[in-house]
């Protein structure tokens, strides 16, 4: 049986190869956002950031102080049948997980695997945490059911225009379907698809995913690792009312560099009340949503 290949597993292996390129606005490793023109004008705050053998928590609080950004750390969370390292799948795993940060200068968070990932937790316990996060970036087979993982090599669609169809519905009852405060990974396309991004991402499909994000109250993450979404995407959400996260999803040492992310807010003009910040205890979405199992 092959070994499976997750998220985290392949980011790690691209970063070591030497495949994830440079943020742009960097410059001998350096960031490129210490100029007072670069100040967006409100505390930054980067909620995708996974811990890992390189980049410990110790580590990310380095990193996070020298950075002037606030971390929100995510591990990921659902059913065993996502198989990652770390994963939660349970009331005492997410307890732990919790304790852990409990009294760190960060926020904590979980990255929800899956529809069902609410099954494996109690409320009050989800309830403890800041956040939750989710994608779209595991799909599920039209035929078996099975779940693609989008973000690995070879993964193809013969019908391109029946994938985007069926992966703009399912981006939709991601957020209709979990009690969720982000929605990571914004119109990420596998990279076969890649090159007819724009023809692909119609403004009616970012309209669908975009009108989703407002209704169900999920902010739309400006991914800095990805570059996502592009500008028209974000100009459409922020015409429509849609709150912003920023994540930068970086696996490694560059974690925390929102360059793109900052950039956006430049573009947009976007101002605090744009920006997500996690609800209080008794309006968090767990709380406050029914789960459509």
């Amino acid at each position: 049986m092959k070994k499976s290949i997750t998220r985290r597993t392949f980011f790690n292996t691209a970063l070591a190869a030497g495949a994830l390129s440079a943020a742009a606005g960097t410059q001998g490793g350096k960031r490129s956002l210490a100029s007072a023109a670069d100040d967006p004008g409100f505390p930054l705050v980067d909620y995708h950031v996974h811990l890992d053998k390189l980049v410990t928590l110790e580590k990310a609080l380095q990193l996070s102080k020298e950075r002037g950004v606030k971390f929100g750390i995510v591990e990921h969370a659902g059913t065993k049948e996502n198989r990652y390292p770390g994963l939660l799948s349970s009331d005492e795993d997410l307890k732990r997980y919790i304790a852990m940060l409990e009294g760190k200068p960060v926020f904590k968070g979980v990255q929800a695997e899956g529809l069902d990932w609410p099954t494996c937790f109690s409320k009050d316990v989800v309830a403890g945490l800041d956040y939750v996060l989710s994608d779209a970036l595991t799909f599920p087979d039209e035929k078996s059911g099975k779940r693609i993982e989008l973000w690995r090599p070879g993964v193809a669609f013969p019908d391109k225009q029946d994938f985007m169809d069926r992966y703009t519905k399912f981006n939709v009852e991601v957020m209709a379907r979990e009690p969720i405060d982000i929605i990571a990974n914004p119109t990420f396309l596998p990279e076969s698809l890649e090159g007819e991004f724009d023809a692909l991402w119609t403004d009616a499909r970012m309209t669908k995913v975009i009108e989703a994000a407002v209704k169900y109250g999920v902010a739309i993450e400006i991914n800095s690792r990805y570059r996502l979404p592009r500008m028209n995407f974000l100009k459409m959400a922020k015409k429509a009312g849609a709150k912003f996260s920023l994540g930068s999803n970086i696996h490694g040492l560059d974690v925390g560099k929102l360059d793109y992310c900052v950039g956006a807010i430049k573009q947009l003009d976007l101002t605090k009340k744009d920006i997500f910040t996690p609800a209080p205890r008794g309006k968090k979405p767990i709380e406050v949503r029914r789960f459509a199992s």
